[in-house]
């Protein structure tokens, strides 16, 4: 994974006003995470972005979490993410890094069919 790109069609959101113009846009919540999505209007490639509070934990924890959420985007978002969509994936306290990984896969792959509705 490369600092600009994960894959070719999966960039990573790097802007703070790309991460507050998925903050309005529509989100679901989840036991293992929050995903904000957002339609770009664009048939551009898509963007997703991390974040992880303290209230995650210590930096190790948040690191973690981050690592496990990053992971599910790499598996999940070019199969049934949409193009020209962003999404923001949002580290819950305790549950992103404790929780089984395939169980964090399933609330992703919920999250994304709620917000594309």
């Amino acid at each position: 994974m490369s600092g600009a790109q994960m894959t070719e069609s999966l960039q990573t959101m790097r802007r703070r006003a790309d991460f507050l113009a998925c903050a309005r846009a529509r989100r679901q919540g989840t036991k293992g995470m929050l995903v904000q999505g957002r339609d770009r209007g664009e048939d551009a490639g898509i963007r997703v972005g991390f974040t992880c509070s303290k209230k995650v934990g210590n930096a190790v924890a948040r690191n973690r979490a981050k690592r496990r959420l990053r992971e599910v985007a790499r598996l999940l978002l070019p199969d049934h993410g949409r193009p020209g969509w962003d999404y923001v994936l949002i580290g819950n306290r305790d549950a992103t890094a404790d929780r089984p990984f395939e169980d964090l896969k399933a609330d992703f792959l919920h999250a994304l069919r709620k917000l594309h509705r």
